[in-house]
């Protein structure tokens, strides 16, 4: 099996405000791969911060459309940029609406206000449509997978699509900790609040998918490439 490991995400452009504001909270730019310095939070010491979003800023500032996975046999990097391109081209762009701070089990992420149907409706077919690149996972993967307590459709979802959390079970989320302290979650919702404010009222635009690639086991993910959304034509008659 091939060491690298891909997740198709979204992630706002590298210039976009609320990606800068997400890199400089995580900790690391997953464009660029470089340290960001962490933010200054009165109250919130950086050992704290840095400690508390290890596990984001290992994945960079993203919300995962499709979990981490090997390529299938017979597949190939270049195989699934092509399909990558071809499937983001039959998307249309859409705007998310304002985002906010909520509670994903004992962790704390940015998730839109409202349903997004066109949301769910791109992030199931890329599920389903790319899961021939995906290699099976393992026993002992499928065995970990279903230790957290799953619900019988994500106990199905895990052994059908090799993930628990898509579908009808799917919410997208973008990570901002690692698992809390029930002590510890008001005070880091209010600093992340604080922090992130004014920019989650502006419009996130997706006009693009992302492909993350982890390239050695353990090793932090990064934006591979940056798929548009949307017709050639009509991406530059915009």
């Amino acid at each position: 099996m091939p060491a690298e490991r891909y997740a198709i995400c979204f992630t706002p452009s590298p210039h976009d405000g609320l990606a800068i504001v997400g890199a400089n909270w995580v900790g690391r730019n997953a464009f660029s791969g470089a340290a960001v310095e962490p933010p200054m939070i009165v109250g919130l010491p950086l050992a704290e911060i840095a400690y508390h979003t290890a596990l984001p800023r290992r994945y960079g500032f993203q919300g995962m459309l499709k979990s981490p996975f090997h390529l299938a046999e017979g597949m190939s990097e270049q195989m699934l940029l092509k399909a990558m391109m071809r499937f983001a081209m039959r998307f249309h762009p859409f705007t998310l609406p304002p985002l906010r701070v909520v509670h994903r089990g004992n962790m704390l992420a940015l998730a839109p206000m409202t349903a997004v149907p066109a949301l769910d409706t791109l992030a199931a077919s890329i599920v389903t449509e790319f899961d021939s690149f995906r290699a099976p996972l393992s026993e002992a993967e499928i065995e970990r997978r279903a230790s957290g307590g799953l619900t019988p459709v994500q106990f199905s979802n895990l052994h059908r699509w090799g993930e628990p959390d898509v579908l009808t079970a799917f919410s997208f989320h973008m990570p901002l900790t690692g698992p809390l302290a029930a002590a510890e979650m008001p005070r880091m919702e209010r600093s992340l609040e604080a922090f992130f404010g004014p920019i989650l009222l502006e419009p996130v635009e997706v006009d693009h998918i992302a492909l993350f690639i982890e390239e050695e086991p353990g090793a932090p993910f990064c934006v591979h490439s940056l798929h548009p959304m949307g017709a050639l034509r009509a991406r530059q008659s915009a």
